[in-house]
C-alpha cells in the first residue's frame, strides 16, 4: 500500500531468537533532523476526492500496526501527521520529540523509533495531492452516467408550504432535496435559495436523498419560503 515499517539488519553480534531480539539499538550516525516545515508535493495516479483520500488514509492506519513496530510510535505517527495537515507544525515536532522518533531527512515518510525500527508513512498520509478534487455535486450530470440498475420509481411527493399552500411533486427516492427545490422553483416561482426543507423536524441539505429521510407515502415535507424583503 505503499507504507510499510521495517528494521534495519540487527546487530551480528545481536542474541536471542526472539523477535525483538534483532532489533539494533546503534544509531544511525547520530543523524536527526528537525521536521520540516514545506509542504509535500504529490500527485495520484488519479484525480481522487476528498472521501477517497480519507478512505485510503483510514485504511493505513487500520493496518498500520499490524506492519510490525510499536504501536505507541503508530499512533504518535498518527497525531504527528495530523498536526502537520492542520498546520500545527510545532506541534507536530513537539510529539516526535516526545515519542523519540527520529528523522533523518526532516520527514515522517522515513523515520526511527529509539530502538532502530524503521517507520514509513506514505505520502498521501502527510498531503493531499495537488490534483485532489471536491466532491460531485448532487445536481451535476457526471460525465459518463453509470447505467442505472433500474428505473426511478416515481411518486406524488406531499410538500407543505409556510404559506399555507398544499401541493405534490414528482420525486424518485433516488431524488435529492436540491434537486426537488429547483423543481419547485420551476413550479411555483420560489427561488431554490429561499427554500429550507423539514421533514420530522429535522432540516434537509440539498445532497440529503429522500431515501435517506425515510419519507413513505402520503408522508408531508414542510418547506419554509424567505421570501426576500421588498424595498419600499
Amino acid at each position: 500500500m505503499g507504507g510499510c515499517v521495517g528494521r534495519e539488519s540487527g546487530d551480528r553480534q545481536g542474541h536471542g531468537s526472539s523477535r525483538n531480539g534483532g532489533r539494533t539499538h546503534r544509531k544511525r550516525g547520530g543523524r536527526n533532523e528537525p521536521l520540516k516545515k514545506d509542504k509535500l508535493k504529490w500527485k495520484s495516479d488519479y484525480p481522487m476526492t476528498e472521501g477517497q483520500l480519507r478512505s485510503k488514509r483510514d485504511e493505513f492506519w487500520d493496518t498500520a500496526p499490524a506492519f510490525e513496530g510499536r504501536k505507541e510510535i503508530w499512533d504518535a505517527l498518527k497525531a504527528a501527521a495530523v498536526a502537520i495537515e492542520c498546520n500545527d507544525h510545532e506541534l507536530a515536532q513537539a510529539i516526535v520529540d516526545g515519542a523519540s522518533i527520529t528523522l533523518p531527512h526532516g520527514s515522517l515518510t522515513e523515520c526511527y523509533d529509539e530502538l532502530g525500527n524503521r517507520y514509513q508513512l506514505p505520502v498521501y498520509c502527510l498531503a493531499p495531492p495537488v490534483n485532489l478534487i471536491s466532491e460531485r455535486s448532487d445536481e451535476e450530470a457526471p460525465e459518463h452516467p453509470e447505467p442505472q440498475a433500474a428505473p426511478k420509481k416515481e411518486f406524488q411527493l406531499k410538500v407543505r408550504l409556510s404559506t399555507g399552500k398544499d401541493l405534490r411533486l414528482s420525486a424518485s427516492m433516488a431524488d435529492s432535496i436540491g434537486l426537488l427545490k429547483k423543481q419547485l422553483q420551476a413550479q411555483e416561482d420560489i427561488d431554490a435559495t429561499h427554500q429550507r426543507w423539514f421533514f420530522s423536524g429535522k432540516l434537509l441539505t440539498d445532497k440529503t436523498r429522500l431515501q435517506d429521510t425515510k419519507i413513505q407515502k402520503d408522508f408531508v415535507i414542510q418547506v419554509i419560503v424567505n421570501q426576500p424583503a421588498v424595498p419600499d
